[in-house]
């Protein structure tokens, strides 16, 4: 495993577990199978972990965190706070459900630009009376965005960002890979820590897996890859990649044959939030119900908590 440190923060795995894939937007198995994915994946020397308030799976990363040392891990979370009242509410759920008295780093989800992150700024100055409490180590966004990543070098309350980076630039909003590792260049040039999102572009790149995290995992200014993995399969072929070895044929076919959709349940009645959600413009409504282009989606799973019938599900 290799490892990375930010100021205080030392030894970080390169590889971050994203753990939207145990979630119940993404992952039906059982509690305690999730629980021990995440065990098999810190024995193997995976000690970050990313999550959210969205992806409501906080328990399991709770019931993960008991009788482990607290400093020898790092959690990452995010909300979409926007006053000093809901980002007081996000730092309680997150201390009080994932059972630790500090979170490693607090991001504001899916912030667009700098005039988004202005709109946010009440929150912000309350998570900022938390990082001094030292309940918030770091502070950060998370985005899918070139101009967000472009605008975070305006403000010194950001210590992390967090975005998409793959080999083709699926899922970007507003422009190109190429464009993107320009910003998270200038970004890293002006001291922020940056962690890379959906190097498989959302599924659509299993067809060769190394190539794309390669391509990733080979531009310096990236500091973590955060990769959403739901078995002990998956868990073995990133570390595999990452550390320079050969990963087993079975273990390859397993992962790169692993194709997944967006499903849209039959009662659907075509109420259009899920619609108004999804910024890669992969859904619309035709005929009274949700349709998906799964060219355009990236399985974020987002969409899904907007559904008050539960209608969308990844199979």
């Amino acid at each position: 495993m290799k490892y990375i440190d930010f100021d205080d923060m030392k030894n970080i795995s390169k590889l971050c577990f994203g753990t939207l894939a145990l979630s119940n937007l993404q992952n039906k198995d059982d509690f305690a199978n999730k629980v021990n994915v995440l065990n098999y994946a810190y024995e193997n020397g995976i000690n970050f972990y990313d999550t959210a308030e969205l992806y409501d799976n906080y328990d399991i990363l709770g019931e993960f965190l008991k009788n482990k040392k607290r400093d020898s891990l790092y959690i990452a979370t995010k909300s979409y706070a926007y006053n000093k009242e809901t980002a007081r509410y996000s730092i309680e759920k997150a201390l009080n459900e994932l059972n630790t008295d500090y979170i490693d780093i607090f991001m504001l989800h899916e912030q667009d630009n700098g005039n988004n992150f202005l709109g946010h700024y009440e929150a912000v100055e309350e998570f900022m009376r938390y990082k001094q409490e030292g309940i918030i180590k770091k502070f950060g966004i998370s985005t899918h965005t070139i101009q967000a990543v472009t605008d975070s070098v305006q403000f010194k309350e950001i210590d992390i960002v967090f975005t998409i980076v793959n080999k083709t630039g699926i899922g970007i909003n507003d422009g190109t890979n190429m464009q993107m590792i320009d910003a998270v260049k200038n970004a890293k040039s002006k001291g922020k820590f940056i962690m890379a999102m959906k190097p498989y572009g959302g599924g659509h790149l299993l067809s060769d897996t190394k190539i794309a995290f390669d391509f990733v995992n080979d531009i310096k200014e990236v500091d973590t890859i955060a990769i959403g993995m739901r078995n002990k399969q998956e868990i073995d072929l990133n570390i595999c990649y990452l550390e320079g070895r050969e990963a087993s044929e079975d273990t390859k076919l397993s992962v790169n044959n692993m194709n997944r959709e967006l499903n849209i349940a039959y009662w659907c009645i075509g109420c259009g939030k899920c619609v108004k959600k999804c910024k890669q413009q992969a859904l619309s409504i035709i005929d009274n119900k949700c349709c998906v282009n799964m060219e355009k989606c990236v399985l974020c799973s987002y969409c899904a908590s907007e559904c008050d019938s539960f209608c969308i599900k990844i199979v």
